[in-house]
């Protein structure tokens, strides 16, 4: 008998968790505590990422970034995040959105500022070449690799 393909859906609570970020020491603590569960790989998505994230309690979402060829997309399904973005801050609560287009230069990220944990999903394409820029910090992805803004690799 043939291997059957897995079912096209699953319970996202089953799949893996990761913790936390493959930042430099540094740069990882307000994202240490953040969950993250790759629905989209599970699921065997080829052309775009799904991640549902969970955030205890004083956890952002990741630095401040932007990407100079990655559309993201985020979802709250509970709790109450505040989006930190170059215009300032803006509360998003159950069923509220967001959308960074890729290339726009405004670093973005969520932070839970509240006591209950904060789920969303977060849905981002694959292109073939994607740098990311944290405007805050000394911290570059190019070509895949984590450097300081002067090209040095951490």
């Amino acid at each position: 008998m043939a291997d059957r393909p897995a079912p096209p859906a699953l319970d996202p609570v089953t799949v893996e968790v990761t913790r936390g970020t493959s930042y430099p020491p540094e740069f990882d603590a307000a994202c240490a505590a953040r969950e993250k569960r790759r629905i989209g790989n599970a699921l065997g998505l080829k052309n775009f990422g799904v991640n549902m994230v969970t955030l205890p309690p004083g956890t952002a979402s990741s630095q401040r970034h932007w990407h100079s060829h990655q559309d993201e997309f985020v979802y709250i399904v509970e709790g109450e995040a505040t989006l930190i973005t170059d215009a300032g801050e803006q509360t998003l609560g159950p069923g509220m959105v967001a959308g960074f287009p890729a290339g726009r230069a405004d670093g973005h990220h969520l932070v839970n500022r509240t006591e209950a944990d904060v789920v969303y999903l977060e849905v981002g394409d694959r292109p073939p070449v994607d740098d990311v820029d944290y405007p805050d910090i000394d911290m570059l992805i190019r070509g895949g690799r984590l450097v300081r803004r002067d090209g040095t690799p951490y």
